[in-house]
């Protein structure tokens, strides 16, 4: 459900239904009212950038970004995910952007090395990218992945292009090791193999996509890195907790997009992910745009009750490469690393 609190000051949004236009707003916070369209067309920009457009057509095909609760069984993550590529193929999405983790999330480190599967012979894999092939949409998708040794996996997100290949595959740098007061105890490196490397940009129908992974996003570094190497649109798959989701996920989004001046998208897992409700996953799915904007937002944790999360969700927003460069030429960040060497 795109974000509409721009609307009495930005003219020129258009909302398109894919629920029946008479359900009515329903409010999350006392600022914002949010609305239950799946698309939003977002072609106005902040005054001081660009003039109000003249139509509200889409300049570019849009993007669609998908919400899941992942659980424990790869079937029926595969069928919440392939449920998600038909509705984004028939909106007439350019691509799809998936949460992270979306083949499982396990309830034990143990459980999670049971699970992993090689690309080449998991069956989730394998059946994304016979739908991706099949409704001739590229996505963006987190999985795991054995390492060579089978003693840990890694947290792996993929480029899977329209004909069905992977296109490209990115390593989770940094893992989430954190004991939350009042919140979770979690410790990702019991299990993941952390990555070695940033990978760079893929050319895609929506720009260059720089691939980074949940935890990545607290480290502003990366994304100013990838930035630098040419990527237009940086993703952020995610599984945040609800502290901590609550406290920094939308400021952080924001914050990379402003300062990379890149659209930010960023698919999140969503609710509890067992039976004995022990892991919980904030939602709140976004796309960002380079001037800090929320374009786009789906629900969250909060809405879990009676919502049917075993669907799954999905908003539409526009991708503008010549809002972006606009953007970045009229307000160019000129970075002194004569000054802060470190930082080059």
């Amino acid at each position: 459900m795109p974000r509409s609190d721009d609307q009495s000051e930005q003219g020129g949004l258009e909302f398109h239904k894919e629920t029946p236009p008479e359900e009515p707003a329903f409010t999350l916070s006392p600022l914002r009212t949010y609305t239950s369209p799946q698309v939003l067309h977002t072609s106005t920009s902040p005054p001081c950038i660009r003039d109000p457009p003249t139509t509200t057509h889409l300049l570019t095909p849009p993007q669609a970004i998908g919400q899941i609760r992942s659980t424990a069984s790869m079937t029926h993550n595969l069928t919440q995910c392939t449920t998600l590529i038909q509705r984004a193929s028939a909106l007439g999405a350019a691509a799809l952007f998936l949460p992270e983790a979306a083949d499982y999330i396990a309830s034990s480190a143990d459980e999670t090395l049971s699970l992993a599967r090689p690309l080449t012979t998991s069956p989730f894999v394998l059946g994304l990218r016979a739908a991706a092939k099949k409704h001739n949409l590229p996505l963006s998708v987190g999985i795991h992945e054995p390492t060579p040794s089978g003693a840990k996996v890694l947290n792996t997100l993929l480029w899977i292009d329209a004909s069905g290949t992977i296109a490209h595959r990115y390593t989770k740098l940094h893992l989430f090791d954190v004991a939350i007061a009042d919140g979770p105890t979690l410790q990702e490196s019991a299990s993941v193999e952390r990555g070695v490397r940033i990978e760079d940009p893929v050319a895609t129908p929506l720009g260059k996509v720089g691939m980074l992974i949940c935890f990545d996003l607290r480290f502003p570094e990366v994304g100013v890195a990838l930035r630098n190497r040419g990527a237009q649109v940086l993703v952020y798959p995610s599984a945040f907790t609800v502290p901590t989701g609550k406290a920094h996920w939308e400021a952080l989004l924001r914050a990379r997009a402003i300062e990379t001046q890149s659209y930010v998208v960023a698919a999140a897992q969503v609710g509890f992910h067992n039976e004995e409700e022990t892991r919980r996953s904030y939602g709140h799915s976004m796309v960002v745009d380079p001037w800090g904007r929320v374009v786009a937002e789906l629900g969250g944790e909060e809405d879990e009750k009676g919502r049917g999360l075993d669907v799954g969700e999905i908003a539409l927003a526009e991708i503008d490469l010549e809002y972006l460069e606009k953007i970045r030429r009229e307000v160019p960040l000129l970075r002194r690393t004569d000054v802060y060497p470190e930082l080059t």
